[in-house]
């Protein structure tokens, strides 16, 4: 079996367009949570989201390719560019065929499908625009950073809903690990901060209708009453360790364990008493080869919805016995707001991150304890600390669940 490692990452956040912003943003516990600007939100009954600032597609594609993608696909795209770029590697010296992309999205081209559906039923079908399906489907994240850095191996779209991220990264692992590439672009991608977005997740009754930001996103607080819609996205460049340290690569952390489930319990809600989720974060220490006292920091899904994060808290205590109190634990989507299907992407980050520096970023907003929701979520400030392993736990609508175990890299 290979043993992989991260050589490069990149991120669209609500904190920043770059890796460095982000992670400057989630140690200071700053807010990423705004007024909604990208469209007339006041009909749907909320009122913040965590939008992506000031993104300049044109430092990644030109004018031709960006006007071709949906803005989730130029987030990918984007992403993917930094992480090539951190890796260092040399186009022109790697086979092609062993260096795959696996990118996932809970939704894909919203934008898209919102505006061409808008324009068949206002002007008819046939002026619905020529590229509206291959900006629409979720696969072209994927496929255009496959089609930008010429990656023609594995090549792959993941939808589990707000677990795409986690599973793309998994499963690209798991290629790398058993032989079928050398190289792997994972993470996730999402831009459905728009009016279809917004009222269809608030229909659901799943969105906070928080008017003010600082206590929209309030994960594990008592008075949460619903995530926070956000986008962005989130990429890993994954890489067999021989391969890595055959070309001198800057090794930034390794993948040691991946856990994968399925509640099969209820469309959006998670089962109550953890188990599903338990047993991921079980399975991810297991391949790892670790126990849970091991276990330095967990980056929580941590939706702020009440079922997510009382549920979430019972499968750490499934997965953990009484080492549920003794670990660190906080959710970063007290700062981003919720990505879907690119959360998983860059909550990896930040869990690869909190291992360089030895930081445990905070849960901010953290006012009023829950009794359903009694461990250490790290509140409101970070915290310096060694980091040696650290977990990223993502669920999904559909009960799906998937976690990734990163370790601080050592030869």
């Amino acid at each position: 079996m290979n043993r992989v490692v991260i050589t490069g990452m990149g991120a669209i956040t609500p904190l920043g367009n770059t890796v460095s912003e982000y992670w400057d943003g989630i140690k200071n516990g700053k807010n990423g949570i705004t007024a909604i600007t990208k469209f007339d939100a006041s009909e749907t009954g909320v009122s913040v989201a965590g939008e992506v600032k000031d993104f300049e597609a044109t430092l990644y594609m030109d004018r031709k390719e960006y006007k071709r993608m949906d803005l989730f696909s130029q987030y990918a795209v984007a992403a993917s560019a930094q992480a090539v770029e951190q890796s260092g590697i040399d186009m022109e010296k790697i086979d092609a065929d062993r260096f795959g992309v696996t990118i996932g999205s809970g939704v894909g081209g919203f934008i898209t499908m919102e505006s061409g559906i808008i324009k068949m039923h206002e002007k008819g079908p046939k002026r619905v625009p020529p590229m509206f399906v291959p900006m629409a489907i979720g696969n072209m994240a994927a496929g255009n950073t496959a089609i930008k850095f010429g990656a023609k191996g594995p090549s792959m779209d993941i939808v589990t809903a707000c677990a795409s991220a986690t599973n793309s990264i998994g499963e690209a692992f798991r290629s790398i690990k058993h032989g079928y590439a050398d190289l792997m672009l994972a993470g996730g991608a999402e831009a459905t901060v728009c009016e279809i977005g917004i009222a269809g997740f608030a229909a659901l009754t799943a969105l906070s209708t928080s008017t003010d930001p600082d206590r929209a996103s309030i994960p594990f607080d008592k008075e949460r009453n619903g995530f926070v819609m956000g986008e962005g996205a989130g990429i890993l460049m994954l890489e067999n360790l021989d391969h890595a340290l055959e070309r001198g690569a800057n090794i930034l952390a390794e993948v040691v364990g991946y856990g994968v489930t399925c509640d099969a319990y209820h469309m959006t809600a998670p089962s109550a008493d953890g188990s599903g989720a338990g047993k991921a974060m079980l399975q991810a220490m297991k391949e790892a080869g670790i126990t849970p006292s091991q276990v330095d920091y967990i980056n929580a899904h941590g939706t702020s919805t009440a079922a997510n994060d009382s549920g979430e808290t019972a499968a750490i205590k499934y997965a953990f016995g009484e080492e549920a109190y003794n670990v660190a634990i906080s959710s970063t989507k007290s700062m981003t707001g919720h990505l879907l299907g690119a959360a998983g992407g860059i909550e990896a980050v930040a869990c690869v991150k909190a291992i360089q520096d030895d930081f445990m970023p905070p849960t901010i907003g953290f006012q009023v304890a829950d009794e359903g929701c009694d461990l250490d979520y790290i509140p409101n400030v970070g915290r310096e600390k060694e980091v040696t392993y650290t977990l990223s736990n993502s669920l999904g609508f559909g009960g799906h669940n998937a976690v990734l175990c990163f370790k601080k890299w050592e030869a």
